[in-house]
């Protein structure tokens, strides 16, 4: 998970509206920017359970950090952000790693990253309209 490798990790088939992280947009550099601005700390991997050793490798992890820095326009809260997941390693007869795996819940990680209040948290839209939809009904 380092160098920008959120890319890759975060996937996602949802419709290009409904991504608060593209990664469809994002480059190695704009990505690792992205998580060292918000994680200024670091965003940590703990290896929480081994399940089994080589040739093929198991284990439970978190990944955490505390959100101290914006993320693509939510301000920082200063709360830990974190997700849970597995892994699978698959090494060859020379210990080198052949295949990774990464199994977790992306939404567990974003959705901490979009708890900070955004610049369109206001409730108007630059035009001076509102944007609750009762108040769209009066005109």
């Amino acid at each position: 998970m380092l160098g920008g490798g959120y890319n890759n990790l975060l996937q996602t088939s949802l419709p290009d509206s409904l991504r608060c992280y593209n990664p469809a947009e994002e480059t190695a550099d704009s990505s690792h920017r992205a998580f060292t601005t918000t994680f200024p700390r670091g965003f940590a991997v703990e290896i929480l359970h081994v399940y089994s050793g080589p040739p093929v490798i198991v284990y439970k992890f978190r990944h955490w950090g505390y959100m101290e820095g914006p993320f693509k326009g939510h301000a920082p809260t200063g709360e830990m952000v974190q997700f849970i997941g597995m892994s699978i390693f698959e090494l060859d007869e020379q210990e080198k790693i052949v295949k990774v795996q990464f199994f977790y819940d992306r939404g567990e990680l974003l959705g901490g990253l979009l708890k900070g209040s955004s610049s369109s948290d206001s409730g108007i839209l630059e035009d001076g309209a509102s944007t609750c939809p009762l108040m769209k009904k009066t005109g």
